[in-house]
């Protein structure tokens, strides 16, 4: 049995149909928790054992972890809380549940930066490497999906970028990074879900096919949209006003503030890419398939 947490999210959505695909062949049940079952498609709902509710729920937690062989872990980083509420706080019933029943392997959503100078100082990506720790706590074999910014960051942009052929950042425009599609870190996920033969704790970078910077992007995004794209870089006190402007919890605001300095300080460039930490989608293919429908529509 494999609990899908998020299952309608960013990684969810395509992480379930890679399990809904293999997971019957290799004698796996699925069970997913999700707010709103009617967000799940028809076909799925008819395949997967649904627990309704919140997976910050300790009731719902319990339910959904009996008998459960391994978990996807996703915290929905809630910006109505602080950092540590959003990822440790929602994730204590969890944590609680899977030594209780005995979950024997958890793959979870994390972040580069572990073992890097700026990791205590990193804002959010602190937080979730802190989450990270709790997990692996319990005594399960705990994979942490440790990722880079996502290609679909820019989908926020896409307004902006049709009405004004420009996409924001706070990072150095020359500041080369990884970036992944959530695809890849989907098709990850599934890889370790189905084949359950490690142990123990470890990080799996998942680092996309290359590293980008902004004006990288700016000339793909040229290329690929048939119009003029540029990058405009902001600073990061305005970053910080405009975001606690819209109502966000300010210490949250303060760790996506962090999270990004860390970043232009070289965070993410701690791991190198190599056969097993490359994943194939390009940004010049994920550009093509998702921000040209999205921009031009």
């Amino acid at each position: 049995m494999i609990v899908i947490t998020a299952p309608t999210g960013n990684i969810g959505r395509h992480l379930l149909p890679l399990l809904l695909e293999s997971a019957p062949a290799a004698g796996e049940e699925l069970r997913v928790i999700v707010r709103d079952p009617a967000r799940l498609p028809d076909a799925v709902r008819g395949r997967v054992e649904v627990v309704t509710g919140s997976h910050g729920d300790a009731e719902v937690v319990d339910r959904a972890f009996a008998g459960a062989d391994a978990v996807f872990w996703l915290a929905p980083p809630d910006a109505t809380l602080t950092p540590y509420d959003a990822y440790s706080g929602f994730s204590g019933p969890a944590v609680r549940a899977l030594a209780a029943h005995g979950v024997g392997h958890v793959v979870g959503v994390s972040a580069l930066g572990r073992g890097t100078p700026l990791a205590d100082r990193a804002g959010l990506v602190t937080a979730s490497l802190a989450l990270d720790d709790l997990i692996a706590g319990t005594g399960v074999a705990y994979r942490a999906l440790a990722n880079p910014s996502f290609f679909e960051n820019l989908l926020e942009e896409a307004d902006s970028i049709r009405e004004k052929g420009v996409f924001t950042d706070s990072v150095d425009a020359d500041r080369r990074a990884p970036f992944v599609a959530v695809a890849d870190i989907a098709a990850v996920a599934a890889g370790l879900l189905l084949d359950r033969s490690w142990t123990g704790t470890d990080s799996v970078p998942v680092l996309g096919p290359r590293d980008l910077s902004p004006n990288d992007l700016a000339r793909i995004m040229t290329e690929q949209l048939g119009r003029p794209v540029r990058y405009e870089r902001q600073p990061l006190d305005e970053l910080y006003t405009t975001l606690v402007g819209y109502g966000l919890n300010e210490e949250f605001v303060q760790g996506i503030v962090d999270m990004k300095r860390a970043k232009d300080e070289g965070l993410d460039a701690g791991v190198a890419r190599t056969l097993g930490t490359a994943t194939p989608t390009g940004f010049e293919h994920w550009c093509a398939r998702t921000l040209k429908p999205a921009v031009l529509g």
